[in-house]
């Protein structure tokens, strides 16, 4: 029980700090709000140019490509807010600081999760508010599958989130530099998330769903709640039900390649 408490502690200060940052610099928290309504503003812009321009992608049409957005939005947003700080472990690493990690009590990535940071929920925010609005939108049935299935939907996204984050930042344990891997791996979600799974070549279909599995974070979950058919996988309607489990099970294996990766970081004596 101390050790829940204690451990609750650290997150707990972590946050006020959180807090006393934003408080103290309001002007740049706004200008944060603005420019985080002017990127996802333009993002959902331009899916509505492509959408005037073709009325149906693969039989979606803009309300449901606006759900299919907001549903990828929560579960991205939550995972940044929460866990961003594990895309600086390769600057650590490169910068030989890292290792002031590894002296101290805590767990290291613990440690990495906690460290006081500039992420505010402005984002989330946002995304909330755009995930009601797309929910009325496109004429989504708010029943009680749908009030339990949401949360465990977002969790299930957040996870594959750090799963994938998670896995990028091992790798740098092994070859330090890893810029061009975590912009590949953020550009395919950003951007192949933001339509329907269905309307890309079979390769595309396969690596979102099985190999880094964003479209459980939206595609599948919006799938069963739209009642569409899915084109090109065949899978059963309920599929997207799946994603906590699915974000469990890869953050279990991301968590295990960690603690591997660390060993061996450890094991040279850095």
């Amino acid at each position: 029980m101390g050790s829940t408490r204690s451990w609750l502690g650290v997150v707990a200060q972590a946050w006020r700090i959180r807090l006393l940052t934003m408080l103290e610099y309001k002007a740049n928290f706004f200008m944060w709000f603005a420019f985080t309504i002017a990127y996802h503003g333009v993002a959902v812009a331009a899916l509505g140019a492509t959408l005037y321009n073709f009325p149906s992608l693969a039989g979606w049409d803009f309300r449901e490509i606006a759900f299919l957005y907001a549903l990828w939005m929560l579960g991205h947003s939550t995972h940044n807010l929460f866990f961003f700080s594990i895309g600086d472990v390769p600057v650590y690493v490169q910068e030989g600081t890292f290792d002031r990690f590894l002296v101290r009590p805590r767990d290291v990535l613990f440690q990495i999760v906690t460290v006081p940071n500039q992420q505010w929920p402005d984002e989330l925010a946002l995304a909330i508010v755009w995930f009601g609005f797309a929910t009325w939108y496109a004429h989504v049935a708010v029943d009680w599958v749908f009030l339990l299935a949401v949360p465990l939907i977002v969790l299930g996204g957040v996870l594959i989130d750090l799963a994938v984050s998670l896995m990028v930042a091992t790798i740098s344990f092994w070859f330090v530099r890893v810029d061009t891997l975590r912009w590949v791996v953020m550009s395919l979600e950003q951007e192949f998330t933001r339509y329907p799974v269905s309307i890309y070549t079979r390769g595309v279909r396969i690596l979102m769903a099985y190999v880094l599995p964003y479209a459980f974070m939206n595609y599948f979950p919006a799938v069963y709640f739209l009642h569409k058919s899915d084109q090109g996988l065949t899978v059963v309607p309920w599929l997207g039900l799946l994603a906590p489990l699915v974000g469990g099970l890869w953050f279990t294996a991301a968590y295990a390649f960690w603690r591997v990766g660390l060993n061996r970081y450890q094991g040279t004596g850095s």
